[in-house]
């Protein structure tokens, strides 16, 4: 058994009571920053794309391999959450998943040429896949059920403001320092998370009888998202459908994503738990919040580029320009937290959405000769919106979901 220190109680262990107090602001913490550094890399190479073309010696649009790689690898690992956990654990596939992207991470930062850095990025997406929807499936099941609501507000401030300072630890990085830099500072805050979920998590023993392996279920999944990430990553680039690349793309993700979803309606042990769409407030839930976080992408990875590569901002500065949409979301997230269930879920919802299309409406009306203040502005108000949309939204997508199932409906 792992355990902290001799001092850590008799509850923490595999058949041990729930952890209280300091122990649980311990594994809160540490879950938090696992989420946070998983998230933050998924965004913090975005600004990165032009000193890593320049150090590596390729074009910018070779460079975009290192975050398509990524988003590749971990579109296809998410789905697959759910299936791993039963036949590991939650517990167990998180801890590991949390060494092997930090250890990924220092292969990142140590690559030479672009081909192994994009290698070693596609395995760190891998690596990352179950981390933040098994980190969101422990927190909630290691609070009592009227503390849930609270854990969740915790979690989603991790989960939305890694994407709003990722640009500008970035950016300060790259202009501060180098590249690698941005793979290194996950090491100390990876292996930090590591020891402690690794100390403080209860580890079930594996159930001895192990599903079958859905191998075709497996395959389809990962031909049909790979190659529909591939036409989401490359199409631009290709000239979308005058591409005979991205036509192919296309038709393999329709015929592998429908066959998927023919095949696992009818598979007894499928590797992705389609029984869970036949709750309506979990269908719904996923489809609303799939949604919003299409409207928050806008700020946290368009501007970014556009503030770079058209009105000749800096990295640091185009982060900066990004952070301020932080500020609100937190404040905003500990008062949902706290206030929710006294609150219509619903109306907090659409107000969330309201400021969305209103920041979103105004965004139209940017141009080119617009001060870095003008740009910040709505940025800054968009911090409303974000957690007034997610954490209720999230809160009711979770609610009528059994522990067992919590991980596969994460992911």
């Amino acid at each position: 058994m792992n355990t902290l220190s001799s001092d850590v109680p008799e509850s923490v262990g595999p058949r041990a009571a729930p952890l209280r107090g300091a122990w649980l602001a311990l594994l809160s913490f540490a879950l938090s920053l696992a989420t946070f550094i998983e998230v933050l890399d998924s965004t913090v190479t975005n600004v990165a794309v032009p000193s890593i073309a320049g150090s590596l010696a390729v074009s910018n649009a070779q460079a975009t391999w290192v975050i398509s790689s990524y988003s590749v690898a971990a579109a296809i690992a998410v789905p697959l959450t759910g299936w791993l956990s039963q036949r590991f654990g939650d517990a167990r596939l998180f801890v590991w998943s949390v060494l092997l992207f930090t250890l990924t991470s220092l292969l990142c930062g140590i690559a030479s040429n672009l081909e192994m850095l994009v290698l070693c990025r596609a395995m760190q997406g891998l690596c990352s896949g179950p981390m933040v929807p098994l980190s969101q499936a422990i927190l909630l099941r290691s609070f009592p059920p009227e503390k849930r609501v609270f854990a969740l507000a915790l979690w989603a401030m991790t989960v939305l403001l890694a994407p709003i300072f990722g640009p500008v630890l970035g950016g300060w990085i790259i202009d501060r320092f180098s590249w690698p830099w941005i793979f290194f500072i996950n090491l100390p805050i990876g292996l930090f998370a590591f020891a402690a979920c690794t100390a403080l998590l209860r580890r079930d023993p594996p159930s001895l009888k192990q599903p079958p392996k859905d191998l075709v279920g497996i395959a389809l999944l990962v031909v049909g998202v790979g190659a529909l990430q591939g036409v989401l990553d490359l199409g631009r680039e290709h000239g979308w459908f005058d591409s005979p690349l991205i036509i192919t793309l296309s038709i393999v993700a329709t015929l592998a994503l429908l066959s998927l979803l023919i095949w696992e309606s009818a598979e007894p042990y499928p590797v992705i738990d389609l029984s869970l769409f036949r709750d309506r407030a979990f269908s719904f839930g996923v489809a609303v919040i799939s949604l919003g976080m299409v409207s928050f992408s806008v700020i946290g990875v368009i501007f970014p580029l556009w503030m770079q590569t058209v009105m000749g901002y800096t990295a640091l500065q185009a982060g900066m320009a990004v952070a301020p949409l932080g500020i609100l979301a937190l404040v905003f997230s500990l008062l949902i937290g706290v206030f929710l269930d006294r609150l219509d879920a619903r109306f907090v919802t659409s107000f969330g959405f309201l400021v969305f299309f209103a920041v979103l409406y105004w965004d139209t009306h940017f141009t080119l000769s617009m001060s870095f203040w003008q740009i910040v502005t709505p940025t800054f108000i968009q911090g409303i919106g974000l957690p007034c949309f997610f954490i209720p939204l999230s809160a009711v997508t979770l609610s009528r979901i059994s522990d067992e199932k919590l991980a596969a409906a994460s992911g």
